[in-house]
């Protein structure tokens, strides 16, 4: 399958079949994809909580508006993100990278980051959003549909995962077997509607 396709085939489908179990190897393929998306300074701030506990699914479907792809979906990934990434051990995340790099860029992440909350919590909105698209699209090349969740209490999210407090959740993710198709697309805007050339007017 080609990118242009499964960008076009991508929906956010919200029934799944509840029987399906993933392959573990293909699980393996997607969360491989997943560690290539991009994040600044490359420092890999993403968590992902791969809810497995079936009483859990229950209580985060309770806890997001009693919606069926929370138990239903072969996976739920809650998308999170460490907003002290950047200041743990953060030469590692350049150590294959050639000395001048490192003696340069590894300063730079603290100079970035320090004492910055606000940045920090962008920053892993940021990279949350991009590779929960990684997720997405390598999805649909699997054969499997998936649903991206803001529809839930967060801080009850939270407390279930037992979320650490210098970590934030983005969104959370259902893939799995769609067994229904996703709603005709309500329609998109027209480029012109969402592009300005230079500047806006």
């Amino acid at each position: 399958m080609q990118v242009t396709e499964a960008v076009q085939r991508r929906r956010a489908v919200k029934w799944f079949d509840p029987d399906h179990r993933m392959p573990d190897e293909t699980f393996a393929t997607l969360m491989q994809h997943a560690l290539l998306s991009p994040t600044a300074f490359n420092i890999q701030n993403w968590r992902f909580v791969r809810v497995t506990d079936p009483a859990q699914r229950r209580a985060i479907r309770a806890a997001a508006w009693d919606q069926a792809q929370v138990e239903e979906a072969s996976e739920l990934l809650v998308l999170c993100f460490d907003n002290n990434a950047w200041d743990r051990e953060p030469a590692r995340y350049w150590r294959l990278a050639p000395q001048e790099v490192q003696d340069f860029l590894v300063p730079a992440i603290g100079e970035y980051y320090r004492d910055k909350p606000q940045v920090q919590r962008d920053e892993g909105m940021r990279s949350c959003g991009l590779v929960g698209q990684n997720l997405m699209l390598v999805a649909q090349q699997l054969g499997y549909d998936s649903c991206p969740m803001d529809g839930f209490d967060y801080a009850a999210v939270g407390d279930i995962i037992g979320l650490p407090d210098d970590h934030g959740i983005a969104f959370m993710l259902a893939i799995g077997k769609g067994v229904k198709e996703a709603w005709p697309r309500p329609g998109q805007l027209a480029l012109d509607a969402v592009m300005v050339e230079n500047r806006f007017g």
